[in-house]
């Protein structure tokens, strides 16, 4: 059996409605399941861009991709796993915090070059942007305080240089 591993693929589509549900049941089929799935405009308004987080093994992900490129409505859908590209994140953390623990909160969230968007008598929303590893790492800084709500954006991608994101 081989082994499954995160595969991140960005797609360049069609703005129409219905392209989400059939890139969507093409991972379905094949067993895949989505960690994370962002959609949005691309430069040119007739086009939408799709990060897409999955986890599976390589063989499927081809017939996953292939099928993909199949679609009448996806310009081109390539797997990004092994390429350097910028990856980004962004995190919403809503944190219990009484006021004798908000500086020791308000340390972390700095090391992290975290931001505060709310205050409240007992809690504390932080918003931490980067890679999905640094994403990770806060939210177990976190934990001990009480995270009351986490809501993440999944990962988006751009390639580096010139070359045009896939």
């Amino acid at each position: 059996m081989e082994k499954s591993i995160k595969h991140t693929i960005s797609l360049l589509v069609s703005n129409k409605p219905g392209v989400l549900t059939r890139v969507a049941l093409v991972f379905a089929r094949r067993g895949f399941n989505i960690d994370s799935l962002v959609v949005s405009k691309a430069q040119s308004p007739e086009f939408s861009r799709m990060n897409i987080e999955a986890t599976g093994d390589e063989r499927t992900l081809n017939l996953v991709l292939a099928q993909l490129n199949r679609l009448i409505d996806v310009i081109h859908a390539v797997d990004h796993a092994n390429e350097d590209v910028i990856q980004r994140e962004l995190a919403l953390f809503k944190v219990s915090c009484p006021p004798e623990k908000r500086t020791e909160v308000l340390q972390i969230a700095e090391t992290f070059r975290g931001q505060t968007v709310d205050i409240g008598d007992e809690t504390i929303t932080l918003q931490v942007t980067g890679k999905s590893l640094k994403v990770d790492a806060f939210h177990t800084m976190m934990d001990p305080f009480g995270i009351l709500e986490l809501v993440r954006t999944g990962k988006v991608l751009m390639s580096r240089g010139k070359a045009a994101t896939a």
